[in-house]
């Protein structure tokens, strides 16, 4: 009898009594199992949805400027030179940048630093140069000496001074900073600001407190300390 516990089945075997209407066991159905596992596979994928999700779009937000990438700066300026600097996609306003709370480096600021931010969509530069005061010893770092320039995409620098021999290509001056376009940033509403298709810095000098980039290369890296800055 098909429902007798000794009588089992095998594949390639018939059961006795194929009218009984016996049916495998679901761990011998090989299509249950499958099934099974694309249901499993399908609920994976509905889980992963809302995380892709929500990582895109953080994504978009940030290339947008509607989300700073911001952090606590240490207080520390640093000096960048270089020779050349050209971009493409250029922006500048104003901004304020802040320390960490309790910041030895606050002095009577109050943890606040009036900056200016320049943004840049591409852009190399020739023979850089940063270094930072640590107290009677500079950190020193260079790049970009050779044929091979200094290159960054999506490079913003928070500066208190910046000098050099500029050149701009169809200028926008007077722009509110929450409606820029060419960089990809978008500065807080009612700030003055400005933006350009093009520009061209020669003997760049800057005095900055914060840099940041998506991309940063550096063609023949040199870190070193020395008694001397940029």
């Amino acid at each position: 009898m098909a429902s007798s516990p000794d009588v089992t089945s095998s594949a390639g075997n018939t059961p006795e009594n194929p009218e009984s209407g016996s049916v495998p066991e679901a761990s011998e159905n090989p299509v249950g199992t499958a099934r099974r596992g694309r249901v499993r596979a399908r609920r994976a994928a509905v889980m992963a949805v809302p995380a892709t999700l929500v990582a895109g779009a953080l994504a978009v937000l940030t290339a947008e400027g509607a989300l700073g990438v911001q952090f606590a700066i240490s207080g520390m300026p640093f000096t960048v030179t270089a020779t050349e600097l050209n971009g493409t996609g250029f922006e500048q306003f104003g901004g304020l940048d802040n320390m960490a709370p309790g910041s030895p480096n606050e002095g009577d600021t109050g943890g606040q630093v009036l900056i200016v931010t320049s943004a840049i969509k591409n852009a190399t530069l020739t023979k850089l140069c940063q270094s930072v005061d640590l107290g009677g010893t500079n950190l020193l770092i260079t790049a970009g000496g050779g044929a091979e320039k200094v290159s960054a995409t999506d490079l913003t620098t928070d500066s208190t001074e910046l000098s050099g021999d500029a050149a701009f290509n169809n200028i926008e001056i007077g722009n509110d900073a929450s409606t820029l376009t060419k960089a990809g940033v978008k500065g807080p509403i009612g700030v003055f600001s400005q933006q350009a298709d093009t520009v061209r810095i020669a003997n760049l000098r800057q005095t900055n407190y914060a840099t940041t980039a998506g991309v940063f290369k550096l063609p023949g890296l040199k870190l070193r300390f020395s008694s001397t800055g940029c």
